[in-house]
């Protein structure tokens, strides 16, 4: 009922890897409530934390303890009684410092408590000293005292009476001290069977802290496990996506050519139309070839007729034959030129077709 909590805060706890003792192993799994208690029947000092119902720090503050800051969220301080070193990470620098400060402030004030308690032992002892000294000198003198009196009885119970009232307080002094011893004594048997019980619990608390380590490192092999196959996941899945988004680009560009030939196409068959128009032309040509090739039979027919005329006429025909000889040549051209084009439309078409058959 003497302890007191004079400081409290929150952090993560830690606990040096027995095996290692080089890892941290986490003894909470989230920030827990960290104090500091005084023990004023005792004079002592103790870091305590409770997560949920287990205990996972009770650090007794020696002077020979020191609080190291490892980082600018992170301490620790070992424990020499426990076996271990404990580490503390804060969510913020001020945290830390406050409690480096306050675990300076409790050190001195141990160190402050032991000195006076070796000084009252000290004392106590030199009293005790001073006691036994004063007790057997007193006792000599008056034995030698007593000896050496050589007078009456009334004498005699003169010399003695003085001396027995200061054996008598003597004893009750020495009485009332060793009952005191005795009472101390009591009190250290208890603090002594508290001290034991407390060392068990914190065995239990070690064994059950180690039995969850144990778990925890299971539980951490399971979820390393368990993050490898989700990473493995993640880079199938974004295999996926990259060849995904490489189908999509692919067929984005399948469509813009799609589209591009499409209107190529449709520039072919305006041509072809064109074409077409052109090629009906052709019969009234030809007609006309034919009407000029009886007008030019019909000329020949009337030659004979005509040798008077012939110097007049033959220019006519010279004329007639080199529009004939170039309507000709145009009119091959341009069935060549039409053969060609419906060749080239006859190939657009096998292509596209192809195209679609791969599409």
């Amino acid at each position: 009922m003497g302890e007191q909590p004079i400081y409290t805060t929150r952090a993560h706890v830690f606990q040096i890897d027995p095996t290692t003792k080089k890892n941290w192993v986490p003894a909470s799994k989230q920030a827990v409530t960290v104090s500091y208690f005084y023990d004023s029947t005792r004079n002592s000092y103790r870091i305590i934390s409770v997560d949920g119902t287990k205990v996972i720090i009770n650090s007794t503050i020696t002077p020979n303890m020191t609080f190291t800051k490892t980082s600018q969220k992170f301490g620790q301080w070992a424990d020499s009684r426990a076996n271990t070193v404990f580490g503390l990470g804060f969510s913020s620098e001020q945290q830390l410092a406050k409690f480096a400060e306050k675990f300076q402030e409790v050190k001195d004030a141990a160190k402050l408590a032991r000195d006076k308690s070796q000084e009252k032992v000290e004392t106590l002892s030199n009293h005790s000293q001073q006691d036994q000294d004063q007790e057997s000198g007193r006792e000599t003198p008056s034995t030698n005292q007593a000896s050496s009196i050589n007078g009456t009885d009334d004498e005699k119970i003169s010399h003695v009476g003085p001396e027995a009232a200061v054996l008598k307080s003597e004893n009750e002094r020495l009485k009332s001290a060793v009952e005191q011893s005795n009472t101390n004594a009591k009190k250290w048997e208890t603090e002594l069977q508290t001290l034991r019980e407390n060392n068990a619990r914190l065995v239990d608390a070690l064994q059950e802290s180690s039995a969850n380590v144990e778990s925890w490192k299971k539980q951490l092999s399971a979820c390393k496990e368990e993050s490898d196959t989700l990473r493995e996941k993640i880079a199938e899945l974004e295999a996926q996506c990259k060849e995904a988004d490489q189908e999509k680009q692919k067929n984005a560009q399948l469509s813009v050519r799609v589209q591009e030939l499409e209107a190529e196409l449709r520039d072919k068959e305006q041509e072809l139309e064109n074409l077409r128009k052109q090629a009906e032309i052709i019969p009234q040509l030809m007609a006309e070839c034919e009407s000029i090739t009886t007008k030019l039979q019909a000329a020949e027919t009337k030659n004979g007729e005509l040798e008077g005329r012939i110097g007049g006429l033959q220019v006519d025909i010279d004329d007639s034959r080199q529009k004939q000889g170039n309507m000709k040549g145009e009119l091959k051209k341009f069935m060549d030129i039409l053969d060609g084009k419906i060749d080239e439309l006859h190939e657009f078409r096998q292509g596209l077709s192809k195209l679609g058959v791969d599409n």
